[in-house]
């Protein structure tokens, strides 16, 4: 299903491996990925998981102050900017 997973990108790999072990201490189950196209991002690698999971990231991830490019979700065929709540971000 398009959207069922949450995508966080990054602008460091420092940030980004920082977040998988942070993320997976959490017992969320990630997939460590490379970043794709549409998503501008400084870093190659992205972290996406179960949408499920997406409150509990959010809160592991502001707690623990890792700096992230943002989250999205893949709506149609491209990845979008999520706010909060998990829907597309307003413009």
């Amino acid at each position: 299903m398009s959207g069922s997973t949450v995508l966080i990108a990054f602008d460091s790999t420092q940030q980004a491996l920082r977040a998988e072990m942070l993320l997976e201490y959490a017992d969320i189950d990630i997939d460590t990925r490379p970043t794709p196209k549409e998503v501008t991002a400084g870093c190659a690698l992205s972290i996406e998981f179960p949408i499920d999971d997406y409150p509990l990231a959010r809160e592991v991830i502001e707690t623990q102050e890792v700096v992230i490019r943002g989250y999205f979700r893949k709506f149609t065929a491209i990845y979008e900017e999520i706010d909060e709540t998990g829907e597309r971000k307003e413009r």
